[in-house]
């Protein structure tokens, strides 16, 4: 019998001890994923003892921005929080020159927080910083953003005009290249008759060389149904510099030789080349609750029966919520030439998404 009985245990018992060690290993990971996963998201604690998590994203005039899983981005009073925890990289910037570079922030009695960065950590009031965000990486694996906004005005004096334009603009960031792609629909109507109807397109593709200088290519396309210049190409290359990219905003400047190819309505065609150099504005205030931007270039022709060009838009958005948005905006048109002037401006209310 105990010839027999010993390849029966054998044969029971190995597979229970497998089971037993099964159980206690994943015993020991729920925990260590437990921590890891409440690691990983930042602390906010209230004065009134309420305590939030999430992912911060930004500091700035009194406000903090606290991404969360259950009610999207919200808006944070400072004067509100009693401290923080991350374990986030972030630049602290107290003043308009002294900025600090944190490894992680750590509580702190009421009003205050606890910089970690070396061996020597640092408790500071909240209200002493001015703004908090992430350091942004020069090379990104993948960014998307966007905005598409419907413009509308409407006058109605001795004339009745009907002005309605479409704005679609979109770029994606992927290691050292940026695409960007902008269209625009104008539609305008004058006591019931057409008095515009305009498309244009734009798609530019930057390569940073460093983390501030980048080499920008542009196409651009222009199609009027009603103007005596029906089409225009452009193609233009040359250098950009980037002043900065952050949760903040952005701002760049580019300098591009063009070469232009105009149709006219007649048929006759004309081809030259050209300078400009344009610009990217928009920075967020007030918790990102409003963002105020401009875009535009001046252009130089290299021909003599046109002085200059300029094409410029400014304007403000307020954030209604996390992605809608109303947006007023200001368009400047001016062309100076040996054929006459053109000084062009108008002013739109509307509504958009971003993302």
């Amino acid at each position: 019998m105990a010839v027999n009985c010993a390849p029966k245990y054998a044969s029971i018992h190995l597979p229970f001890e497998l089971v037993i060690m099964r159980h206690f290993a994943l015993f020991c990971l729920i925990p260590s994923l437990t921590f890891s996963l409440c690691a990983q998201a930042d602390t906010v604690w209230l004065k009134n003892g309420d305590r939030m998590t999430g992912d911060i994203l930004l500091l700035d005039n009194g406000k903090l921005l606290l991404k969360t899983n259950y009610a999207g981005t919200i808006t944070l009073n400072i004067e509100k929080i009693a401290t923080l925890e991350t374990d986030q990289a972030l630049l602290v910037k107290m003043n308009t020159f002294s900025t600090e570079s944190s490894k992680a922030l750590r509580p702190a009695p009421d009003g205050s927080v606890t910089l970690i960065n070396g061996d020597t950590p640092k408790t500071i009031a909240l209200t002493d910083i001015q703004q908090l965000m992430k350091p942004k990486p020069i090379i990104e694996d993948l960014r998307w953003k966007g905005n598409i906004s419907f413009s509308a005005d409407y006058k109605k004096k001795e004339s009745n005009v009907k002005d309605y334009d479409l704005d679609v603009s979109s770029e994606l960031r992927h290691g050292l290249w940026r695409h960007a792609l902008d269209t625009e629909y104008d539609y305008e109507t004058k006591n019931n008759a057409k008095k515009t109807e305009r498309f244009e397109a734009s798609y530019a593709l930057d390569r940073f060389i460093t983390e501030k200088w980048f080499w920008k290519n542009k196409i651009k396309y222009t199609n009027d149904r009603l103007e005596e210049l029906r089409r225009q190409h452009t193609y233009g290359t040359g250098p950009g510099y980037q002043f900065w990219d952050n949760e903040l905003g952005t701002f760049s400047v580019s300098s591009l030789i063009n070469h232009n190819k105009f149709l006219f309505d007649s048929g006759e065609k004309q081809s030259f080349n050209s300078s400009t150099f344009s610009w990217d504005y928009n920075r967020y205030i007030s918790g990102k609750s409003f963002e105020l931007y401009s875009q535009g270039e001046v252009g130089v022709p290299f021909i003599s029966s046109i002085d200059y060009v300029l094409d410029t838009e400014a304007g403000l958005r307020y954030k209604v919520n996390s992605w809608a948005a109303i947006t007023l905006k200001a368009e400047w048109d001016k062309v100076s030439s040996q054929y006459g002037d053109l000084n062009d401006r108008r002013y739109l209310i509307g509504v958009g998404v971003g993302w």
